[in-house]
């Protein structure tokens, strides 16, 4: 089977709607039935992936580190929870944990473990730059960039551009989402 695809979506700012598009997004690539699909919600502090798909008793990545196996060697596509749309979900942890629990390497194995999995993995990730969300742009085969169309998150989208750049992630794809349109808009 192929090395699965790996789409990062990365937030322009907080409340713009980004993991309910992941989720969205996830169940209409599913429904396809192409390839298998997972929505990964490494939004640590704030994730709702699970909540948004109705499975509220999704295994955590928390509970995955805290199995002591190697998350590269984890059987993801038989044990994270399905849902009715075929998308399988690495729910954000249920309660809020320190954003240094992760670490690149550990990325990188999550990621590796994943891609063995599913056709495409798309991964939620906080609004914040950290080591480790910086190795998942750099693992990401593309970037979605999900901002709303005001003069703030105009702003935070230059902001986000320019750390891309600086991070030598401009050549990466990137597709830019503005989301929560207005019909004057």
């Amino acid at each position: 089977r192929p090395k699965g695809e790996v789409v990062a979506f990365l937030k322009a700012g907080g409340g713009v709607g980004a993991s309910a598009l992941a989720v969205q997004a996830a169940a209409v690539a599913a429904a396809r039935g192409a390839v298998e699909v997972c929505v990964a919600d490494l939004d640590l502090q704030f994730g709702a992936a699970a909540l948004y798909l109705d499975l509220p008793e999704a295994i955590t990545l928390a509970d995955c580190m805290s199995s002591g196996a190697n998350l590269a060697e984890t059987p993801f596509a038989t044990a994270l929870a399905r849902h009715r749309s075929g998308v399988r979900v690495l729910a954000a942890p249920r309660e809020i944990v320190a954003l240094e629990m992760l670490t690149p390497e550990h990325v990188e194995a999550l990621l590796s473990g994943l891609r063995r999995d599913f056709g495409l993995v798309l991964v939620d990730l906080p609004a914040v730059w950290t080591a480790w969300t910086n190795q998942v742009l750099h693992l990401a085969d593309r970037i979605v960039l999900v901002t709303q169309m005001s003069v703030p998150h105009v702003q935070l989208v230059k902001r986000q551009l320019r750390v891309l750049t600086a991070q030598g992630l401009e050549g990466r794809p990137l597709t830019l989402v503005c989301n929560g349109l207005t019909s004057d808009q």
